[in-house]
């Protein structure tokens, strides 16, 4: 998981900020009448850079191709990209670059939720500049709404709610929620009991703790093991996701698993080998291995403007987030300012890309869904199952 709320870290980037809005002022960002200049920032080097990469090859594709038809209404996307290595007091400059220095008009298909909240006091209050499609946030980003901020990430806690769901329906009366001991991982893992019980009242659900970065997970297969569970979803990051499956299989553990999707991504195939067939798992996407035209144009995308990027579940948020952006901003008729994204976001309707949910915003509902995808692995890769669908709600 890629959240880190911790308050100090945005709270010394806010004020980083602060002091420097105060210092030099701010000018409203304007679109020329050729170029529809957008920005974002990506963790490309350090520890997370691993996602950051992928996810900015997967917008700039779309982008690029978007160019190559035309672009936007016969204006060129500029999209200016920077690396904040996944820290909230770089993003912060940056923030401030690129709206001051290079004159964005929205910061579109960027990452993190630490990192883009600390930006909110200049980019969103002071310059009005809106955020959109970032992959990243949580509730109290949209509960109540923001002005320019709009999301398509369904929450982590409604997934929760989908894989308590969906073990209930498979049948599982007993289920045993592993999860990382971060606040932020227990805070997911508790929408799965109610989840569960709301499908079938006589569901069971216990969790198990594990210490976040975990890599020897044979004492919490053993623990496992002692419970005899009949259903086992995992909160847990990739790698961490793939210990366990792998240490499941050596102990003879073939308890069905379920993951969030973190966990449905191409490195815990590739960690977890054949210990990963058969997991089930929600995703914000559908499989990149589908066989539907909107996959295709993708697969096709990634070889023709990225390659050596893989064309995976990372990869395809980033092109998905850049493709809602660029529908959306098609409906405007006009100079496509900072001002009239925000008000085509919350006109917008069935904004369909294709490989994400369809999308609904409102003046009041600026997150547009809350549906995922069911991914299954089979014969070592991931597939989707069925159509998006909406979670219980959350009490």
């Amino acid at each position: 998981m890629r959240r880190r709320t911790t308050r100090s870290l945005i709270a010394a980037a806010t004020a980083l900020l602060a002091l420097a809005v105060s210092a030099c002022g701010t000018q409203g960002p304007a679109a020329r009448d050729d170029v529809i200049r957008i920005g974002a920032w990506y963790p490309l080097t350090g520890a997370v850079a691993s996602f950051g990469i992928p996810e900015r090859a997967g917008a700039d594709a779309y982008f690029k191709s978007v160019n190559a038809r035309g672009g936007i209404n016969g204006r060129k996307i500029d999209w200016v990209v920077k690396d904040n290595a996944f820290d909230p007091q770089q993003t912060v400059q940056i923030a401030r670059r690129l709206v001051d220095q290079d004159g964005v008009v929205a910061i579109v298909a960027t990452n993190g939720t630490a990192q883009s909240q600390a930006t909110f006091p200049f980019v969103l209050e002071q310059s009005k500049v809106p955020v959109l499609n970032t992959l990243g946030g949580d509730a109290s980003w949209y509960q109540p709404a923001r002005d320019g901020l709009f999301g398509m990430q369904t929450l982590y806690e409604d997934q929760a709610s989908a894989l308590g769901q969906w073990a209930a329906q498979d049948g599982a009366k007993k289920v045993l929620v592993v999860h990382s001991d971060p606040a932020a991982f227990v805070n997911v893992a508790k929408e799965i009991g109610p989840a569960a019980r709301k499908t079938d009242p006589s569901v069971r659900v216990k969790s198990l703790s594990v210490k976040f970065q975990t890599t020897d997970y044979s004492p919490v297969i053993s623990k496992v093991k002692r419970e005899k569970p009949d259903a086992v979803v995992v909160i847990l990051a990739a790698a961490e996701a793939a210990s366990y499956l792998k240490e499941a299989k050596l102990q003879g553990l073939s308890t069905p698993v379920y993951g969030y999707a973190p966990v449905a991504a191409q490195s815990t195939l590739t960690l977890a080998g054949k210990a990963a067939e058969g997991v089930k798992a929600v995703q914000l996407v559908k499989s990149p291995n589908d066989d539907d035209p909107a996959i295709k144009e993708f697969r096709s995308a990634m070889a023709k403007y990225e390659r050596g990027q893989p064309a995976d579940f990372i990869t395809l948020w980033g092109w998905a987030a850049a493709k809602a952006f660029v529908e959306i901003a098609r409906t405007i008729d006009g100079p496509i300012t900072s001002e009239a994204l925000t008000v085509a976001y919350q006109k917008a309707r069935a904004v369909d890309t294709g490989v994400a949910p369809v999308l609904n915003f409102s003046v009041a509902h600026h997150l547009g869904t809350r549906d995922v995808q069911k991914v299954v692995v089979r014969d070592g890769r991931w597939e989707s199952q069925g159509d998006f669908f909406t979670p219980p709600s959350r009490d």
